[in-house]
C-alpha cells in the first residue's frame, strides 16, 4: 500500500488528521465504538501511530480511552451542549463587537467574500456546507484582532458542529433558516458599518436561536 502521508506529515498525525475528520464528519458517530485494528487497516497505517492520534484526540474531548486500551467516539452530552452555548454567549458578541471597531479593508474583503453564496446549513449538510459555515463566522473573529478570543472560538466551532449536526435531524423549517440568512447579512453589515452595539446584538440573538442552542434543549429534555 502506498505511503497515505504527504512529505512533511507523520503517519501519527495522518491518523489524527483522518480519525478527526471522520469524527466531525459524523462519519464516526457520537457514541460509537473505535475498533483500532479495523481502524487502522481502513486507514493504511499499524495500529502505533493509531494509538497516538487517539490519545490527542482523547486530550480534545472527542474520543474516550479506557485502561484496556478500548475505544469509542465521545458521546454527546447534555452539559457539554449547554457549556458551549453559555461560552458561544458570551464570545461572540464580544468578538463581532471588536470586529466593528477594528476591521480592515482587507477584513471587511474577506468577511465579504466568505458570506457570498452562505446559505443556512441544510438538513443533510456535506463537509463543504460545514466549511463553508465556519469560513464566515472565522472572518468575523479575525476580524476581532484579539489572538486568544480567535484562538478560544475556534477551538469551540469543531465540538459544536457535533452538536449542529444533531439539531439538523430535525428540520427547522424555511423561516428558520431564512432568519438565519437574514441574521449573517445583517452581521455582515454591521461590522463593516463599525456599529459594535449592533453587531454584538444581532450575534447574541444569532446564538440564541442556533442550532447548538436547539441541540443544548434537545438534549437537556432527553435528559
Amino acid at each position: 500500500m502506498a505511503d497515505p502521508t504527504g512529505p512533511y506529515e507523520t503517519k501519527s498525525e495522518y491518523a489524527y488528521r483522518e480519525l478527526r475528520r471522520k469524527i466531525l464528519s459524523g462519519e464516526l458517530a457520537p457514541g460509537s465504538g473505535l475498533n483500532q485494528f479495523t481502524l487502522a487497516k481502513t486507514i493504511g497505517i499499524s495500529t502505533t501511530p493509531l494509538r497516538e492520534a487517539l490519545k490527542r484526540l482523547k486530550g480534545e474531548g472527542l474520543v474516550e480511552l479506557d485502561a484496556h486500551r478500548d475505544a469509542r467516539v465521545t458521546p454527546l452530552q447534555a452539559e457539554e451542549a449547554r457549556d458551549l452555548l453559555e461560552l458561544r454567549r458570551a464570545l461572540d458578541p464580544l468578538a463581532v463587537a471588536l470586529a466593528a471597531e477594528r476591521r480592515t479593508d482587507a477584513d471587511v474583503a474577506a468577511i465579504r467574500e466568505a458570506a457570498e453564496g452562505l446559505r443556512a446549513l441544510p438538513g443533510n449538510p456535506d463537509h463543504e456546507d460545514l466549511v463553508a459555515h465556519r469560513r464566515f463566522h472565522a472572518a468575523l473573529y479575525r476580524a476581532s484582532h484579539n489572538a486568544l478570543l480567535i484562538d478560544a472560538l475556534d477551538g469551540l466551532w469543531d465540538k459544536a458542529d457535533r452538536y449542529r449536526r444533531l439539531a439538523l435531524e430535525v428540520d427547522r423549517g424555511d423561516a428558520a433558516r431564512a432568519r438565519t440568512d437574514r441574521e449573517h447579512r445583517a452581521l455582515v453589515d454591521l461590522v463593516v458599518a463599525g456599529d459594535a452595539e449592533g453587531a454584538s446584538a444581532v450575534m447574541r440573538e444569532h446564538i440564541d436561536t442556533s442550532l447548538g442552542a436547539q441541540a443544548a434543549w434537545r438534549l437537556g429534555e432527553d435528559r
